[in-house]
């Protein structure tokens, strides 16, 4: 069967229901409440869908991790895969109840295990219940499967390589909104400001009404950025590695493949108080 590798629509979506190599999971999270997109889940998600917790499952929270959402261990992550029922042929398919950003986080985790059929839900939980398709209650029951993957670390990058690629003449592209970037306010890590030399395009700008961009808007917005760069020359950032990965998804939607992931992001860099801090635009 062909696959989804970037974006399903809600309504595509909704006749596939059911297929057998179909894995949904429900991304649902909040920054101030970490409980509530679970409570979200077991009161109402997609049917059949899986429940996946962005600090329990698709982050690796213990207190030696580089920032505020350290990336997993990939025989962490593969074992609960295995427990939501994936294995190497599964179709999966990742949605939250904002714009796609911790979707995205699921997205890049699966695609750097090598795993292709692999899509975010455009427009998510409010589109999907927006158009009155079919939701449940009932927790998943899935069956266990076989998987075996690692992660392609070639695109991971920490905080020595971001001075390097910097000092390199690499784009490093910080996805957080423009007043934190411009470190005018902070309102979750203990510094504010950002990488110098970094820009900023947040991640909203992806996003028209709820939803992706087109491919051809997406591209020509990104060339822009580029310009003139291979993909390859682009490290992506945020507050913590995860709205970064909206980046990531977007050009790939976009058919600009390459770009890498600074894993720490600034949560990260600023665990070093010796590394530079710039503030301004």
């Amino acid at each position: 069967m062909a696959g989804w590798t970037t974006l399903v629509q809600a309504e595509t979506l909704a006749v596939a229901l059911g297929r057998p190599d179909l894995v949904v999971l429900d991304c649902r999270f909040s920054l101030l409440d970490p409980n509530a997109g679970e409570q979200a889940y077991s009161r109402s998600h997609l049917p059949g869908a899986a429940y996946a917790h962005l600090e329990r499952d698709l982050s690796e929270m213990g207190p030696h991790g580089d920032g505020r959402h350290p990336w997993p261990q990939a025989e962490v992550l593969v074992s609960k895969l295995r427990r939501w029922g994936i294995d190497a042929r599964s179709q999966v398919i990742a949605y939250d109840d904002g714009d796609g950003a911790y979707a995205a986080r699921l997205w890049f985790l699966l695609r750097m295990l090598g795993h292709e059929k692999v899509a975010v839900l455009d427009g998510g939980w409010a589109r999907w219940t927006a158009l009155g398709l079919p939701v449940s209650s009932s927790p998943h029951q899935g069956l266990p499967s076989r998987y075996e993957a690692d992660f392609d670390r070639s695109r991971l990058v920490d905080a020595q390589q971001v001075e390097a690629h910097l000092f390199d003449g690499g784009i490093l592209v910080d996805a957080r909104a423009p007043a934190r970037f411009r470190g005018e306010e902070e309102p979750i890590d203990r510094v504010a400001g950002h990488v110098p030399g970094a820009v900023n395009r947040p991640f909203a700008t992806n996003l028209v009404d709820g939803r992706f961009k087109s491919p051809m808007q997406l591209g020509d917005e990104f060339r822009a950025l580029l310009d003139g760069r291979d993909p390859s020359r682009v490290v992506v950032m945020c507050g913590s590695g995860v709205t970064a990965c909206h980046h990531l998804l977007a050009m790939e939607r976009a058919g600009l493949k390459g770009a890498r992931l600074y894993t720490g992001s600034w949560s990260g860099w600023i665990q070093d108080p010796s590394r530079p801090v710039a503030k301004g635009s």
